[in-house]
């Protein structure tokens, strides 16, 4: 039965995770700062985790639970500005892919900082991915594009939070956890609001009546694709949850093709397929 509920929360968190990058991406269409946008979302999300506040158990919390949630909410609040940045720059069904450098980051510093060295499979998984992307971005030189340098820099930055995410569930629960994230990403997007903003005026940014739609349904996106992804990491490995995550580059890539008319969509359907036999093959043979 637990294979059957995890399977239901991989599924609603590829779909929520799709939704909640065409209603950022949007937003930022639409000229809001993604600064605001990355702010405005984790303020919804904590206002709503209010209730679960009863629900806690604060008999867990220790110096080591401080310690890994503001480290998760550091890096998600980094990852999701630098998401939103890429989102506002590039293309959905571009940037959905780039996601699947994340196993290959996973190896690389599997090699340097453990000295983890892959096998075969392991090596062949990652030159899938390479050549599948290539489909997709078409140019080792779109990684000078900075939209590409977001998306990467939000992967680094995703892929770091899941081990604290992962963390915080072990030693406290799934509620718990949710609402730290909540949280404490409203706090750091706060900050980050405010050194980048381009006002030096502080505050709490106030959307239109058009835009705040937008932000509820971004928010709940995000926090079901949050608390369902808190679900899988509490019940499945990290690792192997992450590579599930994965297939929501091909609803990406669809999105954006109908949504904000990017091209190429056989091209970019055939290179995700390749990408997801490369992450496959590492997830099931590369260790």
């Amino acid at each position: 039965m637990q294979i059957f509920y995890n399977f239901i929360a991989i599924f609603i968190r590829i779909i929520t995770n799709s939704l909640s990058n065409v209603f950022q991406k949007k937003l930022a269409f639409e000229g809001e700062n993604p600064v605001n946008i990355n702010f405005i979302n984790y303020l919804i999300l904590s206002l709503l985790s209010i209730p679960l506040l009863f629900f806690a158990d604060y008999s867990v919390i220790n110096y080591k639970f401080w310690f890994y949630a503001l480290a998760g909410g550091i890096t998600g609040a980094v990852c999701n500005c630098f998401m939103v940045l890429a989102l506002e720059k590039g293309e959905l069904s571009v940037l959905g892919p780039i996601n699947s450098y994340k196993a290959v980051i996973g190896l690389i510093f599997g090699i340097i900082v453990l000295h983890e060295m892959p096998n075969l499979y392991g090596l062949a998984g990652i030159i899938l991915i390479i050549a599948g992307s290539y489909f997709i971005l078409e140019s080792p030189k779109a990684f000078m594009r900075k939209d590409i340098q977001y998306r990467v820099y939000a992967l680094i930055f995703s892929a770091i939070e899941a081990v604290f995410i992962k963390k915080v569930i072990m030693l406290s629960s799934i509620t718990t956890s949710f609402i730290m994230s909540s949280f404490f990403g409203a706090f750091f997007s706060y900050i980050i609001m405010n050194i980048f903003s381009k006002t030096e005026k502080l505050g709490i940014p106030i959307p239109t009546k058009r835009h705040t739609i937008f932000y509820v349904l971004t928010a709940a996106c995000f926090g079901l694709m949050t608390l369902t992804t808190a679900y899988v990491f509490r019940y499945m490995n990290v690792g192997y949850a992450l590579s599930l995550f994965q297939l929501s580059i091909i609803i990406n890539v669809i999105l954006g093709y109908k949504l904000f008319n990017e091209k190429k969509l056989i091209k970019k359907l055939f290179g995700c397929l390749i990408i997801l036999i490369g992450s496959a093959t590492i997830l099931i043979f590369g260790h």
